[in-house]
């Protein structure tokens, strides 16, 4: 459409003067018409063009308009069909409606009342077609999160955002898997005039190469195995609104020079179709792939990728974010829970290869395994989980190696050998039997009491049952 209001519309009459009668009008009125004298030629425009609405005269040589209403309503098209009749072919236009057309004129008729019904039925098309697209978009929908970030870099990307979003140019977002790229984009419509409208989203790295084409672009119903009926691609689902290709480095090159010309003029085919299709969406890409090195290699076209990338948005992986993994882990954690300082100091420390993901995932893991609502250091996994060794005296856990430096996350401590005051260590059986020794007196200290031992150990109770069992603790601690 040109603008908002404008109506692609098709008139099929065969009374020339009448014909071009309401052609003038609807021109001048701002409209864009074609017109066909019969409905051979009314099908062979239909075919090949985009029309909100179709004026179509009942009775003609040739197909008439029951023929051709039949053959429209079977392209599943949400065009809307006004049937022309005169005087004395109301049953038959009654008829017509039973077959979906949405309206009808008796003529002669004054041309404002024909402006007027048209205008309704585009209306009602528009309606048809949103309610379509946002059936679409609540069963590919999920649920949405809030960005959460301080850090410095983080608050560049946001200062970024707001930049961006207003446009409707497409944004290229790279970064690392699990640095939260649909996240962003979401941002990206949220911020935009295109809030209210479809925010649709595809992985290329999920589907094969057929169904990436048929997702996006549609397919007519016969056009390869499978396709039992007509099916609108994302890019007419997301028509309006916004469209998010992630891993779009794993784009087949195939489909690549589709995709170019969605972004030049806004035009597509359905896979097996002829019609052209118009369709107005902002893309938004994403990959954590360097393009550049695709380009040269010949795995991406270089026109696509300048054209995706007029804007372009670095997320940070979340070992650069300082300071945000706190706040990540309050936001992530249930309602009314807390976390020990020494696991949330390892969750601080550990380098993050997986990025938010990877600390969303372990979060949820935690506060399964949690007891009382209160993630400690046991309910972490191993490889960020800082070793507990308990010291021989004073009661307190100690954080550190044998030989006084500072442990780190991800440290692991020999079973082999371990150093203290410069000497060897044999194995682990020394430092158990003193860990055991230590315990059984701090158990007798507090009169066989596990939850004011494992206090004064130090250690969650939960830690201190695992200990008992492990060590085979027994009679002589109650002593």
């Amino acid at each position: 459409m040109a603008k908002k209001g404008t109506i692609d519309l098709l008139i099929v009459e065969d009374d020339p003067d009448f014909r071009e009668t309401c052609e003038r009008w609807m021109q001048r009125k701002g409209h864009n018409v074609c017109a066909a004298e019969n409905g051979h030629v009314g099908l062979s425009l239909f075919d090949g063009q985009h029309f909100d609405v179709v004026l179509l005269d009942m009775n003609m040589p040739g197909l008439n308009g029951l023929e051709v209403l039949d053959r429209i309503r079977d392209a599943n098209t949400d065009a809307q069909v006004i049937i022309l009749t005169g005087q004395g072919s109301i049953e038959n236009a009654v008829a017509a409606m039973q077959l979906g057309a949405s309206d009808y004129l008796t003529k002669p008729f004054p041309l404002d009342e024909l402006e007027r019904r048209c205008v309704i039925a585009w209306e009602r098309g528009q309606v048809s077609k949103e309610n379509r697209q946002l059936r679409e978009i609540i069963r590919r929908s999920k649920p949405k999160t809030r960005i959460v970030g301080e850090s410095p870099k983080m608050k560049d990307v946001f200062r970024l955002i707001d930049r961006v979003a207003p446009t409707t140019k497409p944004v290229l977002i790279q970064g690392e898997s699990g640095t939260g790229k649909e996240l962003i984009a979401r941002m990206l419509q949220e911020k935009s005039d295109r809030s209210n409208r479809p925010f649709v989203t595809i992985n290329c790295a999920a589907l094969p190469e057929q169904l990436v084409e048929s997702e996006l672009f549609g397919h007519q119903k016969g056009s390869f195995t499978g396709a039992t009926g007509d099916k609108p691609g994302l890019f007419e689902v997301a028509d309006g609104g916004t469209l998010f290709i992630d891993e779009i480095g794993e784009m087949p090159t195939s489909l690549q020079p589709k995709l170019l010309r969605v972004l030049e003029d806004g035009s597509l085919r359905r896979v097996g179709g002829h019609r052209e299709r118009k369709v107005d969406v902002r893309i938004v890409a994403a990959t954590n792939r360097n393009l550049n090195t695709e380009v040269a290699s010949g795995r991406f076209r270089e026109d696509l990728y300048y054209r995706i990338n007029v804007m372009s948005l670095e997320l940070p992986p979340l070992r650069e974010r300082a300071g945000d993994v706190p706040l990540l882990v309050k936001f992530m954690l249930p309602d009314g829970w807390s976390i020990e300082q020494d696991a949330h100091d390892a969750l601080d420390a550990y380098a993050w290869p997986g990025n938010v993901r990877q600390l969303s995932n372990v979060i949820e893991r935690a506060s399964i395994l949690a007891d009382d609502r209160l993630v400690t250091i046991d309910d972490l996994p191993s490889e960020i989980a800082q070793p507990v060794i308990v010291a021989e005296a004073g009661g307190a856990r100690s954080n550190q190696n044998s030989d006084g430096a500072k442990a780190v996350p991800g440290e692991v401590w020999s079973d082999d050998t371990r150093e203290a005051n410069g000497a060897v260590l044999a194995g682990s059986n020394r430092l158990d039997d003193l860990e055991r020794a230590h315990i059984i007196d701090v158990l007798k200290q507090e009169r066989g009491n596990k939850a004011s031992a494992a206090r004064v150990l130090g250690i969650h109770r939960r830690k201190l049952y695992r200990l008992i069992e492990r060590y085979e603790i027994g009679k002589e601690s109650d002593a």
